[in-house]
């Protein structure tokens, strides 16, 4: 192998030159011999690594041929006995300035040859040498050059570094190239297997072993069976696993090291490869398939377990001692839930299910008062009420089962009514809800507010009640400690919390009672209202006052005077729920629409008549304002066809409202129903009535409105009973009376007296049994 020497060699180069064209004699620099002088050397070929170190020395390796070119001036071809090497101390420092030292020994280690070659000026010549071995205990050996000098025979060493030539022992692999690089890819492989097989299997515990044995796929079960057994020997795998990572790695960093040739390289080399090969990669390859990886290396596991079991096995005793047995990991009540909570998006659970087992675990941590409805949202009845009609549909309509009754306060809760314990009770009979609950007699279950769901699950599963009333003890303030009630909790709210929704059913009015959200409206929801009598209006206002009103529209308003409509008819008309009604005035808001009667300009069907209260009228083109009072009435032109002059008559003195050319000539077709038949009134266009003022309440109202319908209703009543009964149909049509309406067809002002007078008395309980007439006003 050639070598380069440094710049240094150049300069020697030159310096020759010089020296041979002056011819100048410098005998204290270099060493002579005759004429002989030598300034340095270089290698120029060797059969083995040869260098040069920073300080310029020459570095060989032993046991090497090797080519010496010698810078000089005179030399020749027979000059090559005039060059030995003698070894140099390592303790004497050679100066810049102890370049005529004389050399008193001379080393054998280098054999010199005596074939030379010279240039032709006889300023450069190739010296042979070969290098010996060195002794065993000489890493490396420094030899200097000698010259010899013809004058006084004495031989003079160069000086330091251009004549010192040093000798390093050459360095032998341990093993074959090809075979190293082996044995390196496998010790790469087997410290990634240990390094994945330490996460791998150790966090796999033995408790998840048994449980993927038992619920797992079939591969997993398989994988479970071959991993169990050496799992359940925790430390002595652990130690086995870390001794063969141990291993592996030193071996590979010491092959590394004879492979590169350098320590500080092969540390970065082993660093690297071991860390991206045998950490990197399989942690994250076995944090994931741990157990299929642990189960097709098995035997690979067994046979390291076997090869440091004198090393691995005692210390793996020690360790149980002292640190006792693996348990695994073993879930509480919390853990579990927050597991199920964080594993969410992973797992193969819905929605309800997680919720249901989440209920489950939480039921234990939860109180009834967490779940309970509060005491003033509950639906509870008085002991002093009365089974009549409007009670029990009351009682109905809340859609409970099962319903606290309290005596005085509503936190005085004494009695529980069932729904079905008023199967047998008429509501005509009026019985006392106090008789009902002292017959059945249901206990009345109280708990504590602090009473576990689970517990409170428990007692409802015994049978005695599925609603309990909770309670606590209220110390505060002064005086003696008392019972105060804080709301019920029923089966439904811990099942509602268990399964972690809202039970709803087709009668429940709220989603849920804490939060009090309404639940979407109900078409199909029973209205009982037509049970109910139908003297019962929404609006409630004294007999005298209805005789009043039936008085003035039979006497004032020309549409229900008799001959038009009786007053047997008229008066049914105004017991109808829906013809009272009423205005609750908002001072805030004077101008709502809500406080209009009528609208200028928009279409209605229905007559007014005010019984209490005042209003605004706006009417004309001047937009003329002026207050009315009671009995003063509007709309008659919505009714029907042109009516008689009479029907202009008011106490308002404003005959211009109903003037006929506030008729607007819509024609449109209206069926009418009859006594609940296909028939109709008539096929008569009615024209749509616009008003051409507006009504606006000053105070709270309430008014009589009639509509067209129910007008022409009571007409055709009136109609059919005036008119006399047809001799094919073989029935007679009666008044609840038993008076044939063929003989009465009108019914004077004193008959209607006591009409009202004898309903005013009648018991509020009782039923109507009206006729089929009655039925369609």
């Amino acid at each position: 192998m050639a070598t380069e020497w440094s710049g240094k060699g150049y300069i020697l180069t030159v310096i020759v030159f010089l020296w041979s064209g002056i011819g100048e004699c410098s005998g204290t620099a270099v060493a002579e011999v005759s004429n002989l002088r030598i300034f340095g050397m270089r290698v120029l070929q060797s059969n083995k690594e040869a260098t040069v170190t920073e300080e310029g020395v020459i570095q060989v390796v032993e046991e090497s041929y090797i080519h010496l070119r010698l810078y000089g001036l005179h030399i020749s071809n027979n000059t090559s006995s005039y060059f030995k090497f003698t070894e140099r101390d390592d303790d004497i420092d050679d100066d810049d300035g102890d370049f005529n030292r004389t050399c008193a020994d001379f080393t054998k280690d280098i054999d010199i040859r005596t074939n030379m070659t010279v240039n032709a000026k006889g300023t450069a010549a190739v010296l042979s040498l070969k290098i010996k071995q060195l002794r065993k205990n000489e890493p490396h050996k420094d030899y200097g050059l000698c010259v010899k000098q013809e004058q006084d025979g004495k031989w003079y060493r160069l000086g330091k570094p251009d004549g010192l030539l040093q000798v390093v022992e050459e360095k032998e692999s341990l093993l074959p190239l090809w075979l190293q690089i082996i044995l390196i890819a496998c010790l790469l492989v087997l410290s990634g297997m240990f390094s994945g097989l330490n996460l791998g299997l150790m966090a796999l515990d033995p408790m998840e072993l048994r449980i993927v044995q038992s619920c797992g796929t079939d591969k997993e079960k398989r994988y479970a069976r071959k991993i169990e057994p050496i799992r359940r020997k925790g430390n002595y795998l652990l130690c086995s696993l870390l001794l063969g990572n141990v291993l592996v790695n030193t071996t590979l960093t010491i092959l590394l090291d004879d492979l590169i040739g350098s320590g500080f390289g092969a540390v970065i080399a082993s660093t690297s490869g071991i860390v991206v090969f045998g950490e990197i990669v399989p942690q994250a390859l076995c944090s994931r398939h741990g157990l299929a990886v642990g189960a097709n290396t098995i035997w690979v596991t067994k046979f390291f377990m076997l090869l440091t079991f004198p090393l691995s096995f005692p210390i793996s005793k020690i360790l149980d001692c002292a640190l006792g047995q693996e348990i695994g990991t073993v879930y509480n009540r919390e853990k579990l839930v927050e597991m199920l909570k964080v594993t969410e998006p992973y797992n193969d659970l819905v929605k309800e299910e997680l919720n249901m087992i989440q209920g489950a675990l939480e039921l234990r941590t939860k109180t009834v008062e967490d779940v309970m409805t509060p005491l003033n949202n509950c639906f509870m009845i008085s002991s002093d009420a009365v089974l009549d009609f409007n009670t029990m549909s009351e009682i109905m309509e809340s859609g409970y089962t099962r319903i606290p009754v309290y005596d005085d306060e509503r936190s005085n809760i004494v009695d529980i009514l069932f729904v079905k314990d008023l199967a047998f009770v008429d509501p005509d009979d009026c019985t006392t809800l106090k008789t009902i609950t002292k017959f059945y007699n249901h206990p009345v279950h109280f708990v504590f507010h602090d009473t576990k769901l689970d517990a409170m699950l428990e007692e409802f599963k015994k049978g005695k009640s599925h609603l309990a009333i909770v309670q606590k003890v209220n110390n505060e303030g002064e005086g003696d400690p008392f019972y105060e009630v804080l709301g019920l909790v029923t089966l439904e709210d811990v099942i509602e919390e268990i399964i972690k929704s809202e039970i709803l059913d087709e009668s429940d009015q709220y989603t849920d009672n804490r939060t009090r959200k309404k639940v979407e409206a109900n078409k199909n929801k029973r209205d009982f209202s037509a049970f109910k009598h139908e003297s019962e209006s929404k609006v409630k206002i004294s007999p005298q006052l209805l005789l009043a009103a039936h008085r003035f529209l039979a006497t004032e308003v020309g549409l229900f005077s008799p001959d038009q409509i009786s007053d047997k008819i008229l008066l049914r008309i105004l017991r109808h729920p829906d013809v009272i009604q009423e205005i609750k005035f908002n001072e805030n808001e004077k101008r709502s629409p809500l406080h209009y009667i009528y609208q200028r300009g928009k279409a209605v069907d229905y007559f007014i008549l005010i019984l209490q209260g005042r209003v605004e009228v706006e009417a004309g083109n001047e937009n003329m304002k002026f207050e009315t009072g009671p009995f003063s009435f509007y709309g008659v032109m919505a009714l029907g066809d042109q009516p008689p002059p009479s029907a202009f008559r008011s106490p308002s003195h404003m005959g211009g409202l109903n003037h006929a050319a506030s008729i607007t000539l819509a024609e449109r077709s209206e069926l009418l129903p009859f006594s609940g038949s296909n028939s109709q009134l008539n096929n008569m266009a009615n024209p749509q009535y616009i008003p051409d003022f507006g009504v606006r309440a000053l105070t709270d109202l309430q008014f009589v409105k009639i509509t067209r319908s129910q007008y022409q209703n009571g007409l055709m009543a009136s109609q059919l009973d005036s008119s006399p009964q047809s001799p094919e149909t073989g029935h007679t049509r009666e008044e609840s009376g038993s008076t044939p309406l063929s003989e009465a067809p009108e019914v004077g002002a004193d008959e209607t007296t006591s009409l009202l007078n004898d309903q005013n008395r009648q018991p509020t309980h009782q039923i109507n049994h009206s006729t089929h007439t009655d039925s369609n006003v």
